[in-house]
């Protein structure tokens, strides 16, 4: 993991067409902005991983309805 130390109004580049600038430090919070292409997700680390078990379950779901119509062959 690399880790930098950043100010408010600084950047951070990922690649060339992604900046991430600390807008904001204060009490505990950081506020960050990111600009970035419109087809790249950008998401909180929560909500990807409730959209990953979403995603689980809909698969499993799948299957198991897969197998009911099997068995009713």
């Amino acid at each position: 993991m690399l880790v930098l130390h950043r100010k408010n109004g600084e950047s951070i580049m990922i690649g060339n067409k992604i900046e991430i600038k600390i807008l904001e430090v204060g009490e505990g919070k950081v506020k960050v902005g990111i600009e970035a292409p419109r087809d790249i997700s950008i998401l909180r680390r929560e909500v990807y991983l409730e959209i990953i078990e979403e995603n689980k379950k809909a698969s499993e779901f799948e299957k198991d309805s897969l197998a009911l119509i099997k068995k009713g062959e």
